[in-house]
């Protein structure tokens, strides 16, 4: 009656409205006047907010707003209140209020957990919010929560102004006045929800929540998913810091994690993953997590083993790889099941950890040629990425990413592109689509060139020309000096890796592009040898494989001192072995000068100069015999998967006869 008569009365409007909350203790009082109404933020209003919660600042009321639609936000029928749901009734204003009539079921709340997962925006959520009867704690916060993913971008709101939606400032208004009648799992997913939305940490929605859950934290009786939502938000609010926080990680600690169900040690590893694992501050505890985790990674869904490896990496737990090889053979059978952002972080923890499983590679292979064209470009980046970094040469994978290329890097970033050409460069393979791949890059090379940054455009420029494919038109503005200077001013130093970039770009321009004509990279940006401690633009030779042939060649030229090996030459490359020929054909010592007339480069390969599942050259390693040969010298290939099968002294010798010497007679030593 009270309620019908009010909305009856438009004149009560000009009285004050005194709500009194319900729970353990009472805050301030919420009063509504309609002088208040022009001049108080809605966001603000709906939290009893001391100050504002909006990052960008309040709104004011419309003045047509009128105040008796906000007062249906607080009403409640004082006979049903009792548990925790939160009934909804369809007026033009949505209405919450605990109750114990018509309690959703297990049923009735995971099917709307799934119509809020399909909904696309932030006015389905609400849409859907006002077509259900009832409407427990959980559901609300995970409606709160829908919001948040959708409107979330960067540590702001997309349009804040979300808040201000009756939905929105109805829920908040009965989180509010009843936290005390929540559930623990419903109280804390609340307040990660009210973080996630940027609420103001002060205000009385935040600071009732707060309070709650401390006085069921110090109960004692939370369970590991709720203690580990509770640890988020508090991470959220004030950092690994807060005293909270660790009063969560003290109860953590005591439970046995070889107890725990897969869900519960995800949540753990995803709370320790925010910084609050750092410093090895938890190592017992990770370790006996890393124990348990791997008994039941066979259980994991693809979603537990995303969140475990993208946590093992923030953590930096390189001790756990028994854990990474077994979270790598179970993603093989999620791989057509991870989403986009999934199988990013499950591709970044192999890079990461270094490791890489055939049957995984083979279920990419089947995979990624079937949704090169609709996967989102970050994902098809990081594809590329790995296989890169492992050595991966998958024509079917390549093909696939290189023909989508040219229909979908116009909205690639600058770094994608790079990326992913940089992949082609690596591995010295070129699509059959090449044509159009390169002019594809040239084409965004021209028209976003002041796009890239001065790193990412000497990669991708680099990368072009491991696969004979010359940037001439952009190289003269890589040779500027605004360029350089851009580069230094980037790090304070400019690093080897990218001064050996450059100075194999200069030797490119001068050996296989004669007809450049443009600036030259000055000498100071050149360096002497491309055999680099770390990012090395040459692979350092196989000792092992050297061993060998240097014990061969003693016994073919009949002497050590007739060949040299590691030999720096003027040009930065080094050789692995040197041979030198007078003009009649005769070999020379090594420490002979005057009458060279040849000179043999022995470019002993051995498997790390290949793709590690074929017998293709790295494009660092193709380029440096094309030089060579450029440069006079006549290259000799020893690659590692014919010298390894000669079972004898003999045979090598004989082997290494007819690779040096083609067209001679062998004499006996």
């Amino acid at each position: 009656m009270a309620l019908k008569l009010t909305q009856r009365l438009p004149l009560l409007g000009h009285f004050r409205i005194q709500c009194h909350p319900a729970g353990p203790f009472r805050p301030s009082r919420l009063q509504i006047t309609s002088s208040l109404a022009q001049s108080v933020c809605v966001a603000c209003l709906c939290t009893s907010a001391s100050r504002c919660i909006r990052i960008q600042g309040c709104l004011k009321l419309q003045p047509d707003f009128r105040i008796h639609r906000s007062l249906t936000t607080i009403v409640r029928e004082p006979s049903f209140v009792a548990s925790s749901s939160v009934g909804l009734h369809r007026d033009s204003v949505p209405r919450f209020c605990l109750t114990l009539l018509h309690r959703p079921t297990a049923e009735e709340e995971h099917g709307f957990l799934q119509r809020l997962e399909t909904c696309s925006s932030s006015r389905k959520v609400f849409k859907l919010l006002c077509s259900v009867e009832t409407l427990s704690d959980t559901m609300a916060a995970a409606a709160l929560h829908r919001v948040a993913d959708l409107e979330q971008e960067g540590n702001a709101l997309r349009d804040p102004a979300v808040l201000e939606k009756d939905t929105i400032r109805a829920l908040c208004c009965q989180l509010e006045q009843d936290s005390g009648r929540l559930t623990d799992a419903g109280l804390v997913s609340a307040l990660l929800a009210c973080t996630r939305l940027y609420l103001d940490p002060w205000s009385t929605l935040m600071v009732r929540l707060v309070s709650e859950s401390q006085v069921r934290l110090d109960r004692g009786e939370m369970g590991i998913d709720q203690l580990c939502t509770l640890g988020q938000a508090m991470l959220a609010m004030q950092g690994p810091e807060c005293v909270m926080l660790q009063q969560v990680m003290e109860q953590i600690q005591r439970q046995a994690p070889a107890r725990w169900s897969v869900a519960e040690l995800v949540s753990v590893y995803r709370l320790l993953e925010g910084s609050a694992g750092e410093d090895g501050k938890y190592r017992d505890l990770l370790n006996c997590m890393h124990t348990h985790a791997v008994t039941v990674t066979s259980r994991m869904g693809p979603a537990a083993v995303s969140g475990l490896l993208r946590a093992l990496v923030a953590l930096n737990q390189m001790q756990a790889m028994p854990l990474v090889i077994s979270l790598c053979k179970q993603s093989t059978r999620h791989v057509p099941h991870f989403t986009d952002e999934e199988l990013t972080h499950v591709l970044g923890a192999l890079m990461h950890f270094g490791h890489s499983d055939q049957y995984f590679v083979e279920a990419m292979e089947r995979y990624i040629p079937t949704v090169a064209f609709t996967s989102h470009p970050e994902t098809i980046s990081k594809v590329m990425q790995f296989f890169g970094r492992r050595r991966i040469l998958s024509p079917a994978v390549f093909d696939a990413v290189a023909e989508s290329f040219v229909y979908r890097a116009d909205g690639y970033s600058t770094s994608q592109v790079a990326r992913q050409i940089a992949a082609f460069g690596k591995l010295g393979y070129l699509p059959p689509n090449a044509g159009n791949l390169f002019r594809k890059v040239e084409i965004i090379l021209r028209t976003r060139f002041s796009h890239f940054q001065p790193r990412t455009l000497l990669t991708l420029l680099h990368a072009c020309t491991l696969v004979e494919r010359f940037p001439v038109n952009f190289v003269s503005k890589v040779f500027n000096s605004y360029f350089l200077q851009q580069l230094q001013e980037q790090d304070t130093r400019i690093n080897r890796g990218m001064l050996a970039q450059l100075t194999q770009l200069y030797m490119t321009m001068k050996l296989e592009c004669p007809f450049y004509e443009g600036p030259q990279l000055p000498p100071k940006y050149r360096i002497k040898s491309f055999l680099l401690f770390g990012g090395s633009l040459e692979t350092p030779v196989d000792q092992h494989l050297y061993n060998l042939v240097k014990i061969g060649l003693v016994d073919l030229l009949g002497d050590r001192s007739y060949f040299a090996s590691k030999v720096l030459t003027p040009y930065c490359y080094t050789l692995d072995v040197e041979i030198k020929l007078d003009e009649e054909g005769f070999v020379l010592p090594a420490r002979h000068v005057d009458d060279v007339y040849k000179r043999i480069a022995l470019c002993i390969d051995g498997q790390k100069r290949f793709a590690s599942n074929t017998k293709q050259l790295l494009g660092q390693e193709a380029i440096k015999q094309r030089h060579l040969r450029l440069l006079g010298y006549e290259v000799v290939q020893i690659p590692f998967y014919e010298f390894e099968k000669l079972q004898s002294k003999t045979a090598m010798v004989e082997f290494l006869h007819k690779k040096i010497f083609p067209h001679t007679y062998r004499l006996s030593w």
